[in-house]
C-alpha cells in the first residue's frame, strides 16, 4: 500500500502505475467513492497508451485518514447557513480536498499533472485548474457541475429511493444491499450491469473499506462550496468536459453549463449514460481522455520550444 501524509496530517492512499517519465494523470474520484471505482479498464487502459497513472483514496474515503472525530455534521444547517446568517461547523471543504491532491503531487515530485475528475472529483479538478493554473496541462470533468449543488425534482427523487434502502444499523451485506441499489439507480439505462456484477463491485468495495460518515462529511463539502462559475474563466488549459444524456444525479445541463463556461473546452454527451462508468464504455472514454491529453502534451511542447 503506498501513502503519502500531508501538512494537514492527513494519510492519502494511491496507486501509482506506469513509465515514471511519462506524462501524468491523476484521477480523483466523486463523493464517497474508492479509487477502486475507477475501473481498471480505464486505469489500465490509460497506462498502456504511455501514461503514468495515479488514483487515490480522497480524505474519508477508502484507504485514507478517516476524519471520524468530526462526527456526522447538519448538512440541512449547512444548507441553511449559504442561505442565512446562521454559523455552522463544517468539518472540510472541497478546497481541502484540492490541498490534498496538490500535496500528494509534492510528495510524489510531479510539478505539472493532467486532472480527470468524476462528479466531486471534477469539482476539485476544476478548483486546482483555476487556481493553480501552473500545475495543470488539461482537465477533464466527467459528470460534474460548476455550479451550486441544485436539488432538482429527479435528484429529489432519487435521494427519496436511495433513503428507502439506507441501513439503519451496519452490517456487511446491508451495506452490499444498499451498493447495489445505489448503483443500480445511478447507473446508464443504456448500458445497465447485471446485479452479479454489481455484487461483486460492492463486496469488493464494502470489504476494502466502509465509512458512511465520512460520506456525510465529503457531502457537506460540497454543500458548503461556493458556486466555481465565476473561476470557470479563469482556467485555460485544454479541456474536456464528459457527460451522460440520462445522469440523474447531476443532469447533462450541468455538464453543457460547464463546457461553456471554459474557453479551450470541448463537450461530449454521451447517449444513454448515467452517473457511473459502464464497463461497455470504458474503451471509447480511454480513447477520448488519451486523445484530449495527448493533444494538450503537443500544445504544451509547442510552448516550451518557442523562441
Amino acid at each position: 500500500m503506498l501513502t503519502v501524509q500531508t501538512k494537514s496530517g492527513i494519510i492519502i492512499n494511491y496507486e501509482d502505475t506506469g513509465d515514471r517519465t511519462a506524462p501524468v494523470i491523476i484521477l480523483i474520484m466523486g463523493l464517497g467513492a474508492q479509487l477502486t471505482v475507477w475501473p481498471d479498464e480505464l486505469y489500465l487502459g490509460l497506462v498502456a497508451k504511455g501514461f503514468r497513472v495515479i488514483r487515490f483514496d480522497n480524505r474519508d474515503a477508502g484507504l485514507s485518514s478517516q476524519l471520524d472525530q468530526f462526527g456526522s455534521p447538519n448538512l440541512f444547517k449547512i444548507w441553511l447557513s449559504k442561505r442565512l446568517p446562521i454559523k455552522t461547523h463544517i468539518p472540510y471543504t472541497l478546497d481541502d480536498m484540492a490541498s490534498d491532491v496538490l500535496e500528494l503531487m509534492a510528495a510524489l515530485k510531479i510539478k505539472k499533472a493532467h486532472l480527470v475528475g468524476a462528479s466531486m472529483g471534477g469539482m476539485i479538478a476544476q478548483l486546482i485548474a483555476a487556481k493553480n493554473k501552473k500545475k495543470v496541462l488539461s482537465l477533464t470533468s466527467i459528470m460534474s457541475s460548476s455550479g451550486k449543488p441544485k436539488l432538482s425534482a429527479s435528484s429529489l427523487k432519487l435521494f427519496l429511493q436511495l433513503a428507502k434502502h439506507r441501513p439503519r444499523q451496519f452490517s456487511r451485506d446491508s451495506a452490499i444491499h444498499y451498493n447495489i441499489k445505489l448503483n443500480q439507480l445511478i447507473g446508464s439505462p443504456a448500458y445497465p450491469q447485471n446485479e452479479q456484477a454489481l455484487r461483486k463491485q460492492a463486496t469488493l468495495g464494502v470489504d476494502r473499506a466502509h465509512n458512511p460518515q465520512g460520506f456525510n462529511r465529503q457531502l457537506a463539502a460540497i454543500a458548503a462550496s461556493d458556486c466555481r462559475q465565476h473561476l470557470m474563466p479563469k482556467i485555460n488549459v485544454r479541456t474536456l468536459v464528459i457527460h451522460g444524456s440520462l445522469d440523474p444525479v447531476m443532469p447533462v445541463a450541468a455538464g453543457k453549463q460547464t463546457a461553456q463556461q471554459i474557453r479551450k473546452s470541448k463537450l461530449k454527451i454521451v447517449n444513454g449514460m448515467g452517473h457511473d462508468f459502464p464497463p461497455a464504455l470504458m474503451a471509447k472514454m480511454t480513447k477520448w481522455i488519451s486523445k484530449h491529453v495527448k493533444k494538450a502534451e503537443q500544445k504544451h511542447a509547442q510552448k516550451k520550444n518557442k523562441p
